[in-house]
């Protein structure tokens, strides 16, 4: 090569998979985002709280995704693949094909999504136990973690699903061995949602004493004994039957995965911010906290000595960022409540209507309609009589009581466009109370936060992220790349290419926020 030549560009592909869709970007080594496909997943809910989805459907929208964002590119010059998704639970037999987490015995149906709430009896059990373990999970354990959705099948589902499962994934681990054929676990999940501990491994008094033991007695093999930190290569990268279905080059190599929202906190905590005039240039990382927000919400900081937040998961070592112990804040739902909070209101159809129109989202069209009604007052006064309890799915953090429910205070007889935008407003402030009431907790117990990196979905909108500074009295730094968490994924890749060092020297080759 002649001194005048470049090297040819290095392009990482990152696929994430949400609560209702797959997204797939292609991301070159500064981080910038070049092209972008999503394709919807389907969602069962047979009954209240039972929440199912299909892994062969899943990973099909995997394929769809991962195709049209490669189009046009030298397939020589994508180094490296990276998966992030919502930490549900995969069953399959030993032979590897779906089972049935359902009384209707249908396989396809072989997935308990992580908002699944059937396993309040077993958690409520497991979480009399007082064993040590429920410690690095805020002192309760939630309904969401795998421990009683896999107490559930056994009690519930023992001919069917139980007896003859050979493999229980969490999704990002599912999603790597499909691309690999290597059943290693991702450090992340284990740890954050399987009561793994990264220094001392699986602890076996506690399957033991929750009616588990069948784990222990198989040396864990259906739930992973080969653990590997986020971004470690695994095995000899994507296999040939991978390659065909992703439209990618056998061999590739493929990472160890993340949890969705820890691909988001990863992608934006890392952030490079000088020259950009913001208050937080010069301080720690550890001042950051990094807010996932989409269907739900995730309050991700990290510390370089453990700080145990009661109702606050974790403190959880290198999960996200390796080498700094990570807290996970949560609410259950955030974007799925406003939402539902909009959609049934009675003037809905008629705010479609206006949004369409315009060729607005009903968002963009509120939050304009909002302005409108403000007169000479701040946005956020419009709410001073109406107010939200957003609890509609039990508490995560910091009460992690799941049996709480939402509430509305100040309803009038009314039903006209001004009280669903109120509505919405106030629903919109009572999720960044929640942030706030989260905030407060981390920092009684040790945390010093000064501020929010945001990203996801519901970063996009404004309102959310005006409301959020407003409410917690903290600066809002946003990613000039919106897909913070996609950006997260394809990190992996690069890092699992060995085209960096470390996660770390990825992140310091990110672009600017």
């Amino acid at each position: 090569m002649s001194g005048g030549e470049q090297k040819p560009e290095r392009y990482y592909v990152g696929v994430d998979v949400g609560t209702g869709s797959v997204r797939a970007a292609l991301v070159d080594q500064s981080g910038v985002l070049l092209a972008f496909a999503d394709q919807p997943i389907k969602k069962w809910e047979p009954q209240f709280n039972h929440h199912e989805q299909s892994s062969e459907d899943i990973w099909a929208a995997c394929c769809v995704v991962t195709k049209k964002v490669v189009q046009g590119i030298d397939l020589n010059q994508i180094r490296g693949l990276g998966f992030d998704a919502t930490c549900s639970l995969v069953v399959l037999d030993k032979q590897f094909r779906p089972l049935p987490v359902n009384h209707e015995e249908d396989s396809h149906r072989n997935v308990i999504m992580w908002l699944d709430h059937r396993a309040v009896s077993q958690v409520n059990r497991i979480n009399e136990t007082k064993h040590s373990v429920l410690q690095y999970v805020g002192g309760v354990m939630s309904v969401e973690m795998q421990a009683p959705k896999l107490l559930w099948l056994k009690e519930n589902l023992r001919e069917t699903c139980w007896d003859k499962a050979g493999h229980f994934f969490d999704l990002p681990d599912f999603l790597s061995w499909k691309a690999t054929g290597v059943t290693a676990r991702s450090l992340c999940s284990l740890v954050c949602k399987w009561t793994y501990s990264a220094e001392r491994g699986w602890d076996d008094s506690f399957w033991k004493m929750i009616g588990l033991e069948d784990f222990v007695a198989d040396n864990y093999s259906k739930i992973g004994n080969q653990v590997l930190p986020p971004g470690a290569s695994l095995g000899n990268g994507l296999t040939p039957e991978a390659a065909r279905d992703l439209g990618l080059l056998p061999g590739i190599a493929v990472a160890a995965s993340l949890i969705d929202a820890h691909a988001g906190g990863l992608g934006v905590i890392g952030a490079d911010v000088k020259g950009h005039g913001l208050v937080c240039e010069g301080q720690p990382v550890t001042s950051r906290l990094a807010v996932i927000c989409g269907t739900s919400s995730c309050h991700m900081g990290i510390s370089k000595d453990p700080i145990f937040v009661p109702g606050v998961w974790g403190p959880y070592f290198s999960a996200m960022v390796p080498g700094f112990w990570l807290n996970e804040g949560g609410q259950s739902v955030t974007g799925k409540l406003i939402d539902h909070m909009v959609e049934g209101h009675a003037a809905f159809p008629e705010l479609q209507v206006k949004a369409t129109a315009r060729c607005q989202s009903v968002y963009a069209y509120l939050n304009s309609h909002l302005d409108l009604i403000k007169k000479a007052q701040p946005v956020g006064f419009l709410t001073v009589d109406l107010h939200v309890w957003p609890d509609f799915h039990g508490n995560r953090s910091p009460l992690a009581d799941l049996t709480l429910k939402g509430m509305v205070t100040g309803l009038k007889l009314s039903q006209d466009l001004d009280d669903l935008a109120i509505l919405y407003l106030a629903t919109v402030q009572a999720i960044a109370l929640g942030t706030r009431f989260i905030i407060e907790a981390m920092e009684a117990a040790g945390h010093s936060i000064s501020t929010l990196f945001l990203c996801g979905g519901l970063s996009k909108n404004p309102l959310f992220v005006q409301m959020h500074a407003d409410i917690t009295g903290m600066p809002v730094v946003l990613s000039q790349e919106v897909e913070s968490v996609l950006v997260g994924a394809a990190i992996l890749g690069a890092c699992a290419s060995g085209d960096f060092a470390s996660v770390q020297v990825c992140l310091s080759h990110r672009a600017r926020p």
